[in-house]
């Protein structure tokens, strides 16, 4: 896989993730991701991506600031 940015190298890891609700932070920890060695850009697999958006709405809390929560497949 190459990077959309410069088409660097990309390598499979895995990063945390943070969503800005306005209201509600949510951090998610141990995300598989694909990450460039050359520029930093970090990409995400659709099914990563479908699983991040069901975290988020699951942990969605207008009492909580910030949730943080641990990436489950």
């Amino acid at each position: 896989m190459t990077c959309f940015l410069c088409k660097g190298s990309m390598e499979q890891g895995t990063t945390t993730y943070f969503a800005d609700l306005g209201t509600t932070i949510i951090i998610i920890k141990n995300v598989p991701s694909h990450k460039c060695t050359q520029c930093g850009n970090v990409a995400y697999d659709l099914s990563v991506g479908e699983r991040l958006e069901q975290i988020i709405n699951s942990v969605k809390n207008p009492l909580a600031e910030i949730s943080v929560v641990h990436y489950a497949a």
